[in-house]
């Protein structure tokens, strides 16, 4: 009786259906691979390759600028052609461009293949988006927060695994983590063939081809949402930093907090985000959100006066109150993104929200590392104020957005 009733949790965990357990499947095994390599793709190229690390860089940075370009005109041919059809053609391409990557040897070739992979990153990221709508059915962000479940444990797995390869630290290792994610990608297509074909839907007679770039409350959201991603930066290169440079809190606290942060949003990702439904829901979600954010930085930056174990014990309570900020923005982001977006040019709108948020992430390290390291503590008060102000209009933007939605008189009109 207890392992049916624990099989059964499992499996409402996993999925309420045949597509949505395919669809966490399928993204499941391409994160455990993405964790494989992204771990472990630097010290590939500058150890295994001998690239210089600045060449990597420059590489690495081209790439991801011209991917963010593909990301709109990807989501948009997903919804003319089916998002099954363009993510499972984008995940071919990152297969392909994974797996060249163990047969580069100089700087130009490992630009033009990870530009490439970040092309067909960028489209099928914004195809995805629009098969979650498809799949999720009346409840897209409930599914995108169990998703969002698989997808974490994912990457934590897949990063165990590319700690063994660091340990071992030979090139054999190294392609095997590269060729891992190559596979990863090629299986995660193939899955998606067990995923119905979901019809296409015709837009409205006078909407827009492109009517996402001129949806002034979907792109005042896209833009507050770009912002508000600066705290996954915090988690991943800022607090590590200060830890190190400016607190007497024990080295191991830097891999704790990673630990602390991926087990607590793995646990309570499904928990709080399928509360999370309507926009509206989504602007309280992204206001509290900015209330937890305004509570950790404070505490991060007290960590640089207390002594050690207190030091440690203020950055691990710090990363916990973090975490759960950033359950809440995410299922926000879900419940905002999906929900201010016309079902029929949801990729489109995904494609927009993404180009927003990978914006954000590329101003990042730059803005923290100059601006809060740079002024020490008040930098991390700062910090806080801001993302406590880009929570606090979340509320407003929520109301803003549903008041400029077609009703559903005049959806239905323009759809008979």
């Amino acid at each position: 009786m207890i392992k049916s009733s624990l099989t059964g949790r499992i499996g409402r965990l996993a999925g309420d259906n045949g597509p949505e357990r395919v669809l966490i499947a399928a993204s499941f095994v391409n994160r455990v691979g993405n964790g494989l390599f992204n771990a472990a793709s630097a010290l590939y190229f500058t150890l295994v390759v001998g690239l210089p690390a600045v060449q990597v860089g420059a590489a690495l940075t081209i790439a991801g600028v011209i991917g963010l370009c593909a990301g709109i005109p990807g989501g948009h041919l997903a919804d003319r052609r089916g998002a099954r059809t363009i993510m499972m053609s984008a995940l071919v391409v990152q297969a392909l461009s994974m797996a060249a990557l163990v047969l580069v040897e100089s700087w130009a070739v490992l630009t033009v293949v990870a530009t490439v992979d970040q092309v067909a990153a960028a489209a099928g990221g914004a195809a995805a988006g629009a098969l979650v709508v498809r799949v999720g059915g009346d409840r897209p962000a409930r599914f995108r927060a169990k998703l969002r479940t698989f997808v974490n444990l994912g990457v934590v797995l897949g990063t165990l695994g590319a700690g063994l390869a660091l340990a071992a630290n030979t090139r054999g290792a190294y392609v095997t983590l590269i060729l891992g994610n190559a596979a990863s990608f090629a299986l995660c297509a193939a899955l998606l063939l067990l995923l119905p074909r979901y019809p296409v839907l015709a837009p409205p007679p006078a909407q827009r081809r492109w009517g996402a770039l001129t949806d002034r409350p979907f792109l005042a959201f896209t833009a507050l949402y770009g912002a508000m991603g600066l705290q996954y930066p915090v988690v991943s290169l800022l607090l590590p930093i200060w830890i190190s440079e400016h607190t007497e809190a024990p080295r191991w606290t830097v891999a704790a907090l990673f630990a602390v942060n991926s087990l607590f949003c793995v646990l309570m990702q499904t928990r709080i985000g399928s509360r999370i439904e309507t926009p509206r829901d989504g602007g309280r979600a992204f206001r509290t959100a900015g209330l937890l954010f305004l509570v950790s930085c404070p505490m991060m930056a007290l960590a640089a006066y207390a002594p050690v174990w207190a030091a440690a014990g203020l950055v691990l309570a710090a990363i916990f109150v973090h975490s759960l900020g950033e359950v809440w923005e995410s299922s926000a982001g879900y419940a905002l993104g999906f929900g201010l977006a016309p079902d029929h040019a949801q990729g489109q709108y995904q494609g927009v929200l993404g180009l927003g948020f990978s914006a954000g992430q590329a101003l990042a390290p730059a803005l923290l590392t100059t601006v809060v390291l740079g002024l020490g503590t008040t930098g991390w008060l700062l910090l806080a104020l801001f993302f406590a102000a880009l929570g606090a209009a979340g509320p407003s933007l929520a109301r803003w957005g549903m008041r400029t939605r077609p009703q559903p008189a005049v959806a239905a009109e323009a759809t008979g």
